[in-house]
């Protein structure tokens, strides 16, 4: 089996862990120290470093160390590739869907011209 990792594996691995979520989520509306994400979410700070470390490497956030601290905030474009992928399968749906409720519609119409008939 060929293994390879691209941007949205890294991505979707990221954010498949409920804190790295949250992390984003707070992100967004500020920037944070490691220190203050920590608190914020009630862990050791070598347990947010992982975290952090981890959605750096998949590229959602970056930081950056004044002095002692380590700022954290969201990548350039963060989940824009992401929200892109994303996009693409809901309008998909969303056409099949649509596609599927004129199906039911005309099988409605059938069934009930069918019974006017008898």
């Amino acid at each position: 089996m060929v293994q390879y990792s691209s941007r949205l594996d890294d991505s979707f691995a990221a954010l498949s862990d409920a804190t790295r979520r949250g992390v984003i989520e707070q992100l967004w509306r500020e920037d944070a120290s490691i220190t203050e994400l920590a608190e914020r979410f009630q862990m050791t700070l070598t347990g947010m470093k992982k975290h952090v470390s981890v959605l750096e490497q998949a590229g959602l956030i970056t930081t950056e160390k004044v002095g002692r601290v380590r700022t954290c905030r969201l990548g350039q474009g963060a989940l824009d590739e992401e929200w892109a992928w994303l996009e693409r399968y809901r309008r998909m749906w969303t056409a099949r869907f649509d596609a599927l409720d004129q199906v039911v519609e005309e099988l409605k119409r059938k069934e009930s011209d069918d019974g006017r008939k008898k």
